[in-house]
């Protein structure tokens, strides 16, 4: 109920279209689908060239030329948003080892639940943001100064606590802040 709260307080009302960016992960788009129904959902495109590369290196080998040639190719399958011929080419592949048989098999699951998620032409036509790296740097601005200076040590209660306070501080929403907490 946060999620929405907290979007309907930042102007979500008004919002022509809500748009969802995760990694992939199927819980993001659960609380997606609860909270926003009918949000465009986009996995953060260099989450999904992550998951290439790390196929790449441990299909062909780190470093590999072979290697390095497929990377590039489907990684500018993925930029057009061509899911289905990077399908393809995931199914070509023929790993040698069990643990790489099993990363093909996840990253074909990966790709192919997300397909529509993953449509990055489409999305940039449309002035979307295809990447998440704006919200996660500002995730290590305003958490990560704060909880990770020299010699500091939180427990969850306290690192939660002083989180509040500080997004409270940075949104100017102190006064806010105390009195809600006065009146709750």
């Amino acid at each position: 109920m946060a999620y929405l709260w907290e979007a309907q307080r930042r102007g979500l009302r008004r919002a022509a279209q809500v748009i969802i960016i995760g990694d992939g992960a199927p819980w993001v788009w659960g609380i997606a689908a609860e909270h926003f129904p009918g949000a465009i959902e986009i996995v953060d495109l260099y989450h999904a060239r992550e998951h290439l590369t790390q196929l790449s290196n441990l299909v062909y080998g780190v470093g590999s030329t072979k290697g390095k040639q497929w990377t590039t190719a489907r990684l500018a399958q993925l930029d057009e948003g061509d899911v289905e011929s990077l399908l393809v080419s995931l199914r070509r592949l023929r790993p040698t080892t069990v643990q790489t048989q099993e990363a093909v098999r996840q990253a074909i699951g990966y790709f192919d639940g997300n397909r529509e998620r993953m449509r990055y032409a489409k999305f940039r036509h449309h002035g979307l943001f295809v990447g998440s790296g704006v919200i996660e740097a500002g995730c290590k601005t305003i958490v990560g100064y704060r909880l990770k200076q020299s010699g500091m040590r939180w427990s969850l209660r306290g690192a939660n606590a002083i989180i509040a306070l500080r997004c409270a501080q940075l949104s100017g929403r102190w006064e806010e802040f105390w009195e809600m907490r006065a009146a709750g």
